[in-house]
């Protein structure tokens, strides 16, 4: 709760510090809610006798705003006040989500023990038979002080445990190898994506690269060698894409860059090319291969999905395939392009090699 408007003030020490009273009650912010002066009085004086922060409201109405803007622990409140009384005063503090658990006593006359059975009813923890006893006070708020505790512990225990499982997730849709995202996360960014442009008619493009004779070089290097080579592609790969491009491990050597809410004109083809660039840039040795150069290269192919088009997704991802395995029969190290698709025709031909950039 993290309502303003506070028009009372706190009494005795600030809460929070940890410490506890010569009695052995830790100190806690606690609220006494009682219109009647004759009851509040003397709960004011134990409360503070006992250590504790104290705060005051004179009906049900400012007591709830006081609640309302948090860092209560105890509310001590009379049955009958004016405005919202103790009944809907318990069912508003119960109903509203929060992490921080309210101890609520409620203090009513002895002639009235049904007010009791109502106000657990309603969410009361606890209950005071006026007038109240230093005693009676005291044992209640050791009690809530435990109860605080217990709550701190689950909502730090939940926190932890959310922070964990939201890791996982994390860890769920990464590929351990290279830290890219993996195929489920690919599969959920692709589907998504298609979708929104679809619906809001926005061109995406995906591109396909293949490490070239990746066999080789596993049977040269090794199949550790052929790891550390996995991951320094794909960091290569991972530092080149820019804000909004996202990089995966689509399988083996391969691996797939997603562009939403790319244009035409911001050439899909060029950005594949930039990346074939970025690998051989980065001289990894491969002298197994049997064409120069002898260093590990890609092979990509491009394609796109522009607004009206026919194509499904996975249309999508064929024709990229298709100019990948092009590529590929065409020598390797270069970057083909899918046919024109829809306004995509700003992508170079098929069969047609990349300008490299440097």
């Amino acid at each position: 709760m993290n309502v303003k408007g506070s028009s009372t003030v706190a009494t005795g020490d600030e809460p929070g510090d940890g410490r506890r009273d010569r009695r052995g009650v830790g100190r806690m912010r606690i609220l006494i809610a009682d219109g009647d002066v004759t009851g509040r009085l003397p709960l004011e004086a134990l409360v503070s006798d006992l250590g504790h922060s104290c705060l005051v409201a004179h009906d049900g109405d400012t007591a709830w705003t006081l609640l309302a803007g948090g860092g209560v622990d105890v509310v001590l409140m009379d049955w009958d006040m004016p405005g919202l009384n103790g009944r809907e005063l318990c069912r508003r503090v119960r109903n509203e989500p929060g992490d921080r658990y309210v101890y609520i006593v409620l203090t009513t006359e002895l002639d009235h023990p049904e007010h009791i059975l109502e106000g657990l009813g309603a969410g009361a923890d606890n209950y005071l038979i006026k007038p109240v006893d230093p005693f009676s006070v005291q044992t209640r708020l050791v009690a809530a002080e435990r109860v605080a505790a217990v709550h701190g512990a689950l909502a730090v225990t939940q926190a932890e445990l959310e922070r964990a499982n939201l890791e996982l997730l994390e860890q769920s849709r990464t590929d351990g190898l290279t830290g890219l995202g993996n195929r489920r996360r690919m599969e959920e960014d692709l589907n998504r994506t298609h979708a929104r442009a679809v619906r809001v008619g926005r061109t995406y493009g995906v591109a396909l690269f293949d490490i070239d004779y990746f066999k080789l070089y596993n049977d040269h290097y090794g199949h550790v060698g052929g790891d550390e080579t996995l991951r320094r592609v794909a960091a290569t790969i991972d530092v080149v894409v820019r804000a909004g491009e996202c990089a995966y491990r689509y399988g083996g050597e391969e691996f797939l860059l997603l562009m939403p809410d790319c244009r035409p004109t911001d050439s899909i083809f060029i950005t594949g090319e930039r990346i074939r660039q970025a690998v051989l840039d980065a001289s990894i040795r491969h002298v197994a291969r049997p064409s120069d150069p002898p260093l590990v290269t890609l092979s990509g192919g491009v394609s796109c999905w522009t607004p009206g088009s026919p194509l499904s997704l996975l249309e999508v991802l064929e024709q990229a395939d298709e100019a990948l395995f092009d590529a590929k029969s065409d020598g390797r190290n270069r970057v083909y392009a899918a046919p024109s698709v829809d306004g995509c025709g700003d992508l170079a031909p098929r069969g047609a090699v990349g300008v490299a950039l440097k």
